[in-house]
């Protein structure tokens, strides 16, 4: 949800060239109690195997005889030979420098698997300041190869040594004490809180605005001053502490501080003339004259009523611009209202009316909606009976399971037990019919509950829910970036998506289940061909939503980004989508691109369902409903458009329904964003025509 304002000594190696980036002195490792050697050890980077890289000694700080400096290409590596009495985990730590700009990421690998791919290794301010990157990973009992390989033509910085310690850090700091803000000003203030603890040391706080990061402190400090806000606005702000090993804890209760209104009162004058050109069917070019301001116009919003279709920001910004994502043949009337710095906004332009060109009928469009059901809570999973005539739908806070059929009857067919809120986007998620139902009666939810995230299998006779069997645990929780999504698969096996529970680095940990799409069986094994040979499908998601498969029985991924862009991914086994390496497109090495993005203003995806080879994507904060048509049965999509902008507030979850051309839409507006009350809720049918 976006709401933004704004040892032993291994064998000495090949020396190749003698160029690179990081400077590489040390590896240690060491593993826990329960594995490894029997204390941490010291893998000096000098005497390791190296391929693509030179035994240097002209940067002063490091330890043993030397430091390794990276060749500057793709694949230069150094590999360390690590003795374990005991197979178990164990931390990493990598001493290291860097003194470009640029981050020198680094695959790590055990035994020949990457457990952490793209290593964040960023700049140490020069060559003589020294720094520590650690990881978490399982050792297997006996020698071990642990190979650190560059990912980018940069090569790896330059480094020192390896530690490895048995004694793995799992356990997460304590949740940080109860915020509050003081010295609130029209654009900044001061967050304080109580300090949390951690068994070996809290290093970092990041300060959540609801799910997006808008700042860090260290872990000696328990307080930060948030600058550049907007006068006059609430803020909901919470904060989360880490140690070293990137253990995150859970989020404390959250605070509402409001800035205080602006001094400056006087807004803008309204723009000139506006008009209109090049209408297409998705698309008009505006131009209008420029506003004034007693100190400066920082924005113009294109505007529908108090809908804004698209924000022109600069220094000063652009007086024309192309409104794209319009619905074909549509009316549209369009204004423009300018704003500066402080919020004030300038009366409206003079409004322009116009109607897009003529649709195309491949996939057809949206043609009419009606209410199928009213007095929801936040209802969040939609999924339909094999039969086709009624579907199962799921309130995310109430943790009730309705039967809604295709006239709108709905009943109450159960709870699922154990089910907890997290005062944000956890509680009762994701719902499936086993494609087997009829003969096995089985159903299956995706939940918060008190250790974490939890997929259940239930009973349904078609009447009532029954019995209650936990198929996977050890998904991490936190306030937001729960993930929830479940679907079946043309396979016949269950795919969940996965949120990072507001730690980050999970995504990239081929460890860790979260920030991924899982796929398991009916029974809560991993599935058979999995990647891995563990439940991950695919890695590097920050808060995947949507998952629709289509006729060519692909998966269809959306997810929210953090604050820039969202995302519509195709996703495939074993692929890495770059969270938090990437927002969106990048051009990282072993990172897989979407294939659309937005900027979260205009999505915030959630749900998604493909009627004729066309994507149709439900948006929270957009307040939109997306169709993105895919280009045949390639792998790229064609222009996205967006349909009922603003109408019916927050959309959650949309669902084909069988046999037919039509979509169940529903909306999400009496959550802690949309602000309406309980029962506010409606779901939708959308006809394609």
């Amino acid at each position: 949800m976006h709401v933004i304002p704004t040892g032993r000594r291994p064998r000495r190696g090949v020396l190749t060239a003698a160029l690179g980036g990081l400077l590489l002195s040390l590896l240690t490792a060491s593993p826990p109690s329960s594995a490894a050697a029997a204390a941490a050890s010291d893998h000096q980077a000098e005497t390791a195997t190296i391929s693509q890289g030179t035994v240097a000694s002209n940067h002063s700080g490091y330890t043993g005889s030397g430091f390794v400096d990276y060749t500057n290409v793709t694949g230069s590596y150094v590999e360390f030979t690590v003795s374990a009495d005991a197979a178990g985990g164990a931390s990493l730590a990598f001493r290291y420098a860097n003194g470009t700009g640029a981050d020198r990421p680094m695959d790590i690998s055990v035994g020949g698997r990457v457990v952490a791919p793209n290593v964040s290794f960023p700049p140490t301010a020069n060559w003589t300041t020294w720094a520590t990157k650690t990881i978490n990973a399982d050792l297997a009992a006996g020698g071990n190869k642990i190979r650190a390989t560059a990912t980018t033509p940069a090569g790896g910085p330059n480094l020192d040594k390896l530690t490895v310690d048995a004694a793995a850090d799992a356990q997460a700091p304590t949740r940080p004490g109860i915020p509050n803000c003081s010295a609130v000003t029209e654009d900044g203030l001061t967050l304080n809180w109580g300090a949390s603890t951690d068994d070996v040391a809290v290093t970092a706080y990041d300060i959540y605005e609801h799910g997006n990061k808008i700042g860090e402190a260290a872990g000696s400090a328990t307080t930060k001053n948030l600058t550049g806000l907007t006068p006059a606005t609430t803020y909901n702000l919470t904060v989360i502490a880490r140690d070293a090993a990137g253990n995150a804890s859970l989020a404390s209760p959250a605070v509402d501080c409001t800035t205080r209104p602006s001094s400056d009162t006087s807004p803008p004058t309204g723009p000139g003339t506006l008009s209109y050109t090049d209408v297409t069917a998705d698309s008009a070019k505006l131009s209008w004259g420029a506003a004034t301001d007693d100190k400066a116009v920082t924005a113009y919003d294109i505007r529908s009523g108090s809908t804004v279709y698209k924000t022109v920001t600069g220094t000063p910004p652009a007086t024309s611009t192309t409104v794209t994502g319009l619905a074909c043949n549509s009316p549209y009337t369009l204004n423009v209202v300018a704003r500066d710095a402080a919020g004030n906004a300038s009366p409206q332009s003079n409004a322009v009316t116009f109607t897009t060109r003529a649709c195309a009928t491949d996939g057809g469009v949206p043609s009419s909606i009606g209410t199928v059901s009213s007095g929801w809570s936040i209802p969040w999973g939609t999924y339909w009976m094999p039969d086709g005539n009624s579907a199962l739908v799921t309130e995310r806070d109430s943790f009730k399971v309705f039967r809604l059929t295709k006239d709108g009857t709905k009943t109450q067919v159960g709870s699922v037990p154990n089910a907890v809120t997290t005062d944000g986007e956890g509680g009762l998620l994701g719902v499936a019919v086993d494609p087997g139902w009829a003969t096995n009666h089985r159903v299956y939810f995706m939940h918060t509950a008190a250790e974490g995230n939890r997929i259940a299998r239930m009973t349904y006779d078609g009447s009532s829910l029954g019995g209650y069997t936990v198929l996977l645990q050890g998904i991490k929780k936190n306030r937001y970036h729960n993930g929830g999504r479940l679907a079946f698969g043309p396979d016949g096996l269950l795919y969940a998506s996965t949120g990072d529970a507001q730690t980050s680095s999970l995504a990239q940990d081929r460890n860790s289940l979260n920030g991924k799409i899982l796929r398991l069986t009916t029974d809560g094994k991993p599935a058979p061909g999995n990647p891995f040979g563990t439940y991950v499908y695919s890695l590097g998601h920050r808060n995947p939503q949507g998952l629709a498969f289509d006729r060519g029985g692909r998966l269809w991924e959306a997810e929210f980004g953090n604050s820039s862009f969202d995302e519509l991914n195709l996703i495939k086994p074993g692929a890495n989508y770059g969270w938090p390496t990437c927002e969106g497109t990048c051009s990282v090495a072993g990172m897989t691109n979407p294939r659309k993005t937005w900027r979260v203003s205009e999505a915030s995806p959630s749900g998604i369902a493909i009627v004729r080879n066309v994507i149709y994507m439900a948006a929270l904060r957009g307040e939109r409903l997306w169709r993105i048509p895919i280009d045949g049965d390639t792998e790229n999509v064609g222009s996205a458009t967006a349909y009922y902008v603003g109408t019916y507030g927050r959309l959650r979850t949309v669902t084909k329904v069988p046999g037919a051309d039509q979509l169940w839409l529903s909306t999400t507006n009496s959550d802690n964003n949309g602000g309406e009350p309980d029962g506010a809720d409606k779901i939708f049918r959308v006809s394609i025509s």
